[in-house]
């Protein structure tokens, strides 16, 4: 088994759509959802533009070549315009979207409440295809080997193909799959390593869907693995966050707050010794990535059910409560913090010296630095 080198990353990076300074173009920012932004928003940042939609957002915006793309519980898609905010299209979907939208291509991917999944021209708004599974989608996709994958809530793990939307093959498994696949390399070729609610960590070939490994987790996870080499780092319903050696096929660590028990519905942050995790507990968990023991954790109002973004030596976070934060990456002090007045589950996003996340009362922000 070959796992991912600097220059096979570079490969798989390239596979999915990439993570250029300039895109955000999926839900944690990169095929292997690290959740780390490619350059440095402002130091001082400023909200300058914000967009009401006409019903809460829960999805995370994908950003690629100066447009926004997100979802909405009024049944939209909507484009906007990175710089300014405008409207550029929007698309009905027809029932409630909590999926992330993925931009790949030239097309925009993402699922809906009635269980429909969607490809749309990123370019226009128009509809390529779409395919019915039988339940809720609120997995994002990912694109790799010609497939674009993606879980339901009908238990399955479906990898469809990108040209038409034809079923290519899909998985089943014993629960829910809330989780986004993440991709690393097996053999030379992308795997998917998909986390879901039976309580398992699968790694499945993404060109024909062969399961490879299978890997018990011991609890429910609703959150996304977050890959680092051979690691794949989640947390579950049963208030622990693990890291799984999926080369080993073996859990290596745990980590649990001694007092405080919660699930972790956030998906992590990685980068370097560091792993970053928002909880249930009101609390932003720092650990070293190699050990599991916490490096700092941060108290904040609110649940964290929204995943960190790492950029430089900052970590971005928003809370139910409200606020989005900027946190010191070695200290976790706060060093930034806007108060939006309505609670966030969608996780920020970073590209192209932007910051933008949207709230469940509708309205999607814009930060950055005004000239």
């Amino acid at each position: 088994m070959r796992w991912p080198t600097e220059h096979a990353g570079i490969l798989l990076a390239l596979a999915v759509g990439g993570a250029a300074v300039d895109a955000w173009p999926s839900f944690r920012g990169d095929p292997q959802l690290t959740g780390v932004a490619r350059a440095e928003p402002p130091r001082q940042l400023e909200a300058l533009w914000t967009f009401q939609a006409e019903a809460g957002l829960e999805s995370t915006a994908a950003i690629k070549d100066g447009a926004v793309y997100f979802g909405s519980l009024d049944g939209r898609l909507y484009c906007l315009s990175l710089d300014s905010g405008s409207v550029r299209w929007k698309y009905e979907a027809g029932a409630p979207i909590k999926s992330s939208p993925t931009v790949f291509d030239g097309t925009v991917y993402f699922g809906d409440e009635n269980g429909t999944f969607h490809a749309v021209e990123a370019g226009s708004g128009r509809r390529r295809w779409s395919f019915k599974t039988e339940a809720a989608i609120v997995s994002s996709a990912t694109v790799a080997s010609g497939r674009v994958i993606f879980g339901s809530n009908d238990s399955n793990l479906y990898g469809l193909s990108a040209s038409d939307g034809t079923l290519a093959w899909k998985v089943q498994t014993g629960g829910y799959v809330y989780g986004t696949p993440a991709i690393a390399e097996q053999s030379g070729e992308p795997a998917v390593v998909s986390a879901g609610c039976d309580g398992f960590l699968r790694l499945v070939r993404a060109r024909d869907g062969a399961e490879l490994k299978k890997i018990e987790l011991g609890a429910y996870v609703g959150a996304s693995p977050a890959l680092s080499g051979s690691m794949a780092y989640v947390g579950t319903f049963e208030n622990q966050f693990l890291a799984v050696d999926i080369k080993k096929e073996k859990v290596v660590w745990t980590y649990e707050h001694p007092e405080r028990q919660f699930p972790f519905y956030s998906s992590a942050a990685v980068k370097d010794r560091m792993v970053v995790v928002g909880g249930r507990d009101r609390m932003v968990h720092a650990l070293d990535s190699a050990t599991g023991k916490p490096i700092w954790t941060y108290s904040a109002k609110a649940k964290v059910d929204a995943s960190p973004v790492i950029a430089g030596d900052r970590v971005f976070v928003a809370t139910t409560g409200g606020e989005i934060l900027a946190l010191g990456m070695q200290s976790g002090e706060q060093v930034w913090r806007y108060e939006t007045g309505s609670s966030i589950a969608a996780s920020p996003s970073l590209a192209a010296n932007r910051l933008v996340i949207g709230t469940t009362g509708g309205t999607l922000y814009a930060f950055g630095g005004r000239s």
